[in-house]
């Protein structure tokens, strides 16, 4: 795949919108939250993270009907260059001292232009790569993405040292934030125009109401299979809990932990809960497949969610830096257990004609039921974040989460209309009941697989 120049030339604009993503989300949070001239309290953490998150959610899915009518090429380089520009009156924000609605109206714009950046790659991924090798392109794009951005927030934690912690030193590492969109728009303006589609231009106003429409048809289909939406209802639960969690973390962080040994407060401590959770995410990579061969998609789901129920309740004992730091690693681990369960739920039993909405749907909800939950607690939570009441309250979310997974696993599934969609020859006739299917799907231990996953017929 290197070897494809479009496909090189599209990382590379990748990497560098990434890495910028990642400096300024870093860089933000440290002019908001770790900065000794602003005192941030719990509705001023939770604005910041609904600015960082929300927008990914409520444009996404109209930014994706738009990038089927416009050249995505000119998206691409227009988007970064928008993005620079609103960095740097950003950063001019923070240099004076700005703070309330303008500052997180500004980080909002560019956070919102950023998601027709990576909506506008993954679009034109198939234009540079065979059709062999996108799963592959896929994988390596979105992994190498995430890494670089993760290397932007180390980029900006390590300038915040060598600036300061001051509003100067935070609008500094905020324009130099601005670098990566900037190259990454002189990188689009290589392709040729129209390379990177689309090939058939939509009329925008048709794509709107396509996708207004579309988040209704995926709630229906969500509905109409039961594991589905059972593996939806956990995943939700989990991120009202880790919502609750991450404020607190990062007010203990900023006002409640004390700096000992290797164990660091403030943003350093901050970089060292987002190592282990990135561990938490490696875990639950190499051990979702293990308890799913074992226990099924539904068992294991049970197994993340009261994982992360014992979890919750043990902060709620010590709330300890040590202890957050571990939580970091289990709760992780056990949402993104959740969350590959769920994804493997929806692609493999949600008809194809209706799978692109589901996803729609299911972002908008991950992200929204994120920042909801972080908006609530800071409503109830201390300056400090020591809150054991909170903390038992999120661990009844994941409770409530297993309680409706198992609820919504209990209704009598639909069979597909088209055996032949499932794994079936066109043209075998194989009069199977609902719960005849249900048998072959492996949602639970001790089922066979499907007979196409097995090469019988």
């Amino acid at each position: 795949m290197l070897s494809t120049r479009g496909f090189r030339r599209l990382l590379a604009v990748r990497f560098t919108a990434q890495w910028g993503d990642g400096m300024f989300q870093a860089a933000l949070g440290g002019a908001v939250l770790f900065n000794p001239e602003r005192e941030a309290d719990p509705v001023a953490v939770a604005i910041g993270l609904a600015v960082l998150f929300l927008p990914y959610s409520i444009i996404g899915p109209f930014a994706g009907a738009l990038l089927d009518r416009w050249d995505r090429r000119r998206v691409l380089w227009a988007a970064n260059l928008v993005r620079a520009v609103l960095t740097v009156v950003v950063a001019i924000l923070v240099a004076t001292g700005v703070g309330g609605p303008p500052l997180y109206l500004g980080a909002l714009a560019v956070t919102g232009v950023t998601r027709f950046v990576l909506a506008g790659l993954s679009a034109a991924l198939p234009h540079v790569v065979e059709e062999k090798h996108l799963v592959e392109s896929n994988v390596l794009a979105a992994t190498a993405g995430a890494a670089v951005a993760a290397v932007g927030g180390a980029c900006a934690i390590a300038l915040r040292g060598v600036f300061g912690p001051d509003n100067a030193g935070g609008a500094t590492v905020t324009v130099i934030a601005s670098l990566g969109a900037l190259t990454a728009a002189l990188l689009a303006m290589g392709f040729r125009p129209g390379l990177l589609g689309p090939d058939e231009p939509k009329e925008a106003k048709r794509a709107l109401v396509a996708v207004a429409r579309g988040l209704v048809d995926g709630a229906r289909a969500t509905a109409a299979v039961p594991s589905a939406s059972a593996s939806f209802a956990a995943l939700v639960a989990h991120r009202l809990a880790f919502g609750v969690s991450t404020l607190l973390m990062l007010l203990l962080f900023r006002h409640g932990f004390t700096q000992h040994g290797v164990l660091l407060t403030g943003m350093g401590g901050i970089g060292e809960m987002v190592a282990l959770a990135a561990g938490g995410l490696g875990m639950a990579a190499v051990v979702t497949p293990w308890l799913v061969r074992r226990l099924g998609r539904a068992g294991a789901i049970r197994v993340a969610l009261v994982l992360g129920a014992l979890t919750q309740l043990a902060l709620s004992v010590h709330i300890r830096m040590e202890m957050a730091l571990i939580g970091a690693f289990l709760l992780t681990g056990a949402g993104q257990i959740v969350k590959l369960c769920a994804d493997s739920s929806v692609q493999s039993e949600v008809d194809d004609d209706t799978r692109g909405r589901v996803f729609a749907l299911y972002d908008a909800v991950f992200n929204i039921g994120y920042v909801v939950a972080v908006a609530a607690a800071a409503l109830l939570a201390p300056p400090t974040g020591r809150s054991p009441l909170l903390l038992v309250l999120a661990a009844a979310c994941y409770l409530l989460g297993l309680v409706g997974h198992e609820l919504l696993r209990r209704r009598h599934p639909r069979a597909p209309k088209h055996p032949a969609s499932r794994g079936f020859p066109q043209g075998e006739s194989r009069n199977l009941s609902a719960d005849t299917w249900a048998d072959e799907i492996p949602d639970s231990p001790g089922q066979k697989p499907r007979l196409a996953e097995t090469g019988e017929r």
